[in-house]
């Protein structure tokens, strides 16, 4: 095990001031981020006697080989620094916010000229509000069913919109009244964004005043005597009143809150949050996290803070709201209730509760945590210790001296010869890093062997090239980010070397690899190969596979990295053949460039939809004139072409010409 003390600072070198500060490892990556109010008393913990540490940091700070600081003049700077460097680095060993499940939302794209309302999941973007999370799709559904006949806003999609005001026809919902039917004009685009608006003013808890409004204007229509008009208000009513009663009242004051509860063990630690909305549960959300020391329920909460509303209040400042209920406050309170604060532009409360129906309700979202942590346990029971055995299992079955931590596996899709591509997947920890996944296009291979060839070398090579790059930062006086491509601020490509390399393929796969790693000078990453068949593990010149137990965790894991691959490799081959086949068909298409065609395809969407156009809706594209849509579409139906202008007469004057001189025979 490498010993610390061979990159401890020296005595007396780190300042007793705030500050944030980052551990390395050989290759320069980052690999922690962390804050101190004293630099001095927080990194001389990590350099205590190894086996008092918690197991998550002695296999950081023996894996790391160097670390560095910088100081900063309060502690909000430092909490900025440090949210910053995470998101900048994604250092492994720093605590993450995976979610346990994927939770859908009820989204709003404000920016777009005819809001949409929709479900969304995933990451957030800007321009878009989202109401939720919700803990069930049908559940956004049923609410929008609802809410459509008092807020009819778009819910179709941009192909739908667009067909619909083509043909000048709405769809269904334009009909039976749920959608004010914007595409063929009968809101204007004024009118239908004060529609969505209003929906996002009750959805945001401005349910009362909406309530108060219809029974305004459903009595103002009983005494004008438009009964008609009255009968449909109230049953608007009565939706909106279903729709209000599925979120139950918690706090009667109409708080707005985030409640978080922490579950935890040594190893993990499962976090809960209901967001309440004008004293309704709007929705609720939990992750499930690796700790990565010994955390108290505070610097839980400080992780949660600066990881979940610092990274979404800068795309949807509505995502903060005015208090926060927590089971502990944390060291740095201050400090991060000024930055929260500044984030969402208005003052930010962080407390405990102490009584009543706010620490009811506390206590009824820790019991929810509590519970998550159960579920998780029982449904990944020995999760982390399973993967650390199928590491050290390919570790032993491979004849490596340390398990690897990271693993690039590379596979190979074509048919043929045709459409040669390949991928490349990264597992860390025994876990997918999919923002490391890269594809390639092979140009000149004809079949698997050649391809591994050209892609290991094409990736070791750049791999090779940025060690250079390093090489020469770190001569320089200052190499804040040695990770970071100093042009564009994200992390360098293809800088960060495997453990082990895995090829999806046998013997032959498995020697290219290792012929081009040698022809590199790359010595020091372990290769095999994992053959289908049989699944054998073939190792580089042996002439017999490694047969590793069916139940082998170990087996396990290079399958699921093997398949992976094959998943990423294939979906890119598919995507490069029906470009090519799509562009084949277009091609030909006399006087036709790729501008044009690429300008058709974005207007129509699929060559299906341009067959079926009319000349005049092909002609509407820009570029493409009247002729030009008349020849796209006869090649498209198998038409031939007309004759030329004068061909008729040509053709006459050469019959006769070939006649006899005296006239008919």
């Amino acid at each position: 095990m490498p010993d610390p003390s061979t990159y401890r600072p020296a005595p007396g070198t780190i300042p007793d001031t705030p500050g944030v500060y980052r551990f390395y490892d050989p290759s320069g990556r980052v690999i922690y981020v962390g804050k101190a109010k004293s630099l001095r008393q927080r990194l001389s913990s990590y350099f205590a006697d190894v086996w008092t540490l918690h197991s998550r940091t002695q296999q950081m700070v023996t894996t790391a080989s160097r670390v560095d600081w910088v100081t900063v003049g309060t502690e909000v700077e430092a909490l900025q620094l440090e949210f910053n460097w995470i998101k900048a680095y994604d250092p492994r060993f720093n605590v993450r916010y995976r979610d346990d499940k994927s939770y859908p939302y009820l989204a709003v794209t404000l920016d777009e000229a005819y809001p949409r309302l929709q479900v969304m999941r995933g990451a957030k973007r800007k321009g878009v509000r989202y109401f939720g999370p919700y803990a069930h799709a049908w559940a956004i559904r049923e609410t929008l069913d609802l809410l459509l006949r008092v807020f009819p806003a778009r819910t179709c999609s941009s192909g739908v919109f667009k067909r619909a005001g083509q043909i000048g026809r709405p769809c269904l919902l334009g009909y039976i009244g749920k959608c004010s039917a914007p595409c063929v004009d009968r809101v204007s685009e004024a009118e239908h964004r004060q529609i969505v608006e209003d929906f996002c003013d009750f959805m945001a808890g401005k349910t009362d005043t909406m309530v108060k409004k219809l029974e305004r204007e459903m009595y103002a229509a009983s005494d004008e005597l438009d009964f008609e008009r009255a009968a449909r208000i109230r049953d608007d009513l009565g939706a909106l009143r279903r729709a209000v009663e599925k979120q139950a009242v918690v706090l009667g004051d109409g708080t707005d809150a985030d409640v978080v509860a922490f579950a935890d063990d040594p190893l993990e630690a499962a976090v809960q949050v209901f967001h309440v909305r004008g004293g309704r549960v709007r929705g609720q959300r939990g992750w499930i996290v690796e700790k990565t020391e010994d955390l108290s329920a505070g610097d839980l909460v400080h992780h949660f803070c600066s990881q979940i509303y610092g990274s979404e209040a800068g795309a949807e400042a509505a995502d903060l709201p005015k208090e926060l209920l927590v089971p502990e406050l944390p060291a740095d309170v201050d400090a991060l209730t000024d930055w929260l604060s500044k984030l969402r532009g208005s003052r930010v409360t962080i407390r405990v509760p102490q009584r009543g129906d706010k620490k009811a309700l506390a206590e009824t979202v820790a019991r929810n945590a509590q519970q998550s942590l159960q579920q998780h346990k029982l449904r990944r029971a020995g999760d982390l210790s399973t993967r650390s055995k199928a590491l050290e299992e390919v570790a032993e079955a491979l004849g490596m001296q340390t398990a690897p931590l990271r693993i690039e596996c590379y596979d190979v899709s074509q048919i043929q010869g045709t459409d040669v591509v390949a991928s490349m997947v990264v597992f860390e920890d025994g876990l997918a890093r999919k923002s490391e996944y890269r594809r390639f296009a092979i140009n000149g291979a004809t079949d698997d062997v050649s391809a591994i060839s050209e892609v290991l070398r094409r990736r070791f090579a750049r791999y090779l090239d940025s060690k250079v790059e390093l090489d020469e930062l770190s001569g320089e006086e200052d190499v804040s980010r040695p990770g970071i491509d100093p042009t564009t601020g994200r992390p360098r490509k293809f800088a960060y070397p495997p453990q082990l390399v895995v090829v999806d393929g046998g013997q032959p796969q498995v020697n290219v690899a290792a012929q081009v790693l040698l022809d590199l000078g790359v010595d020091d990453i372990a290769i095999c190969g994992l053959a289908k068949r049989l699944e054998e593990v073939w190792l580089p010149d042996d002439d017999f596979p490694v047969i590793l137990p069916r139940a082998s965790e170990g087996l396990y894991l290079l399958q699921r990295v093997r398949d992976e691959a094959h998943r990423f490799a294939i979906t890119y081959h598919r995507q490069k053949r029906s470009k090519r086949m799509t562009a084949s068909t277009l091609d030909a298409v006399p006087g036709l460039g790729e501008i044009r065609r690429k300008a058709l395809l974005r207007h129509f969407g699929s060559l299906k939809r341009l067959k079926a156009a009319s000349v005049e809706e092909v002609a509407e594209v820009h570029g493409i004139g009247r002729r030009t849509a008349e020849s796209i579409l006869r090649t498209l139906n198998g038409e031939a072409a007309p004759p030329e202008p004068g061909a008729k007469g040509e053709a006459a004057q050469t019959d006769r010409a070939a006649r006899p001189a005296g006239g008919t025979t």
